[in-house]
């Protein structure tokens, strides 16, 4: 069974992405009373046309959420126009702390996806008695597939033949990785100028924030939960996908104790391996300045 903590447009909409998919039941949880059965109760009605092959049901006990195999975290403040990720953490930092405490079961795979999420992820890692590998963010994956967005609606070609990879934080500072992104095998250098690349590059950047400006109320949540319920997925049927993710660097590249995203292959026990790819210089010093300030950030939370 998949838990999801928190049942607004994200935990709602991972819930009703797995359905959709028939990945297995969900278990949605809130602390508002009554929101998390509300909302489960509303999809399952649509079960019968949607054919649904897996159930949805919500909870206002968290302690039922602790022992499902894959528990979402959704939990916590969004972000509203104008702000940055970072100024989410030391709200969002006490809820992950808590269940970071509370989430024991040694084969359970906590996904989150709570801002700052590599921020988050770092902490979780830090509190918690789950082995690293059990634990991961969205991060990269998210920023690779709005990119492989935009070069398919430049080139009005199908989105199955792009591939993207980002790395580093979900944030401005993520480390888009040009010789990873083609059409068909085929650089972009083949269909873009460098000024075209780059204005992708920066609209990916932007992506993020442009959603909330327009929607002028709440942060992306279609996008995120689509992720989500992907990763989900390959943990469930043991998919072996690769999937950019945030994690906590066991030293790679130098960085160590930190989250930030690299490759990884996704399979039922969480992240099963994590691929190296090939970084300039450049782009390895933009990753540890990235961890640098996580590390910074959390430092000074923990003394505030």
């Amino acid at each position: 069974m998949i838990g999801i903590i928190g049942s607004g447009n994200v935990g709602a909409n991972t819930a009703f992405f797995l359905a959709e998919k028939g990945v297995d039941d969900c278990l949605l949880y809130d602390c508002q009373e009554g929101l998390a059965k509300g909302k489960a109760l509303d999809m399952m009605e649509a079960a019968p046309i949607r054919g649904y092959r897996t159930t949805i049901a919500g909870s206002d006990r968290p302690e039922k959420i602790f022992d499902c195999n894959i528990i979402i975290i959704t939990a916590g403040a969004v972000r509203k126009p104008g702000m940055k990720r970072d100024e989410l953490f030391l709200e969002n930092k006490k809820i992950i702390d808590a269940y970071a405490s509370k989430i024991t079961n040694p084969d359970a795979k906590v996904l989150i996806v709570s801002e700052p999420v590599d921020l988050l992820t770092s902490v979780f890692a830090g509190a918690s008695t789950l082995p690293e590998n059990q634990i991961i963010g969205l991060g990269g994956v998210l920023d690779a597939t709005r990119l492989r967005f935009l070069i398919a609606s430049k080139l009005n070609v199908s989105m199955e033949n792009v591939s993207a990879q980002v790395v580093g934080r979900h944030t401005d500072d993520m480390v888009i990785l040009k010789d990873y992104c083609s059409v068909s095998g085929i650089s972009l250098d083949s269909f873009f100028s460098t000024e075209q690349v780059e204005k992708l590059f920066e609209e990916t950047r932007r992506a993020g924030r442009l959603i909330l400006d327009l929607a002028g109320r709440a942060s992306a949540y279609y996008g995120p939960s689509a992720v989500v319920a992907e990763l989900a997925e390959a943990i469930c049927l043991d998919t072996g996908r690769v999937f950019s993710v945030s994690h906590v660097l066991p030293g790679t590249f130098g960085i160590k104790n930190v989250a930030l995203s690299l490759p990884c292959v996704i399979n039922k026990t969480g992240i099963s391996k994590v691929i190296q790819p090939r970084l300039s210089d450049q782009e390895i010093g933009l990753l540890k300045k990235s961890a640098d300030l996580v590390a910074r950030t959390i430092k000074e939370a923990d003394h505030a």
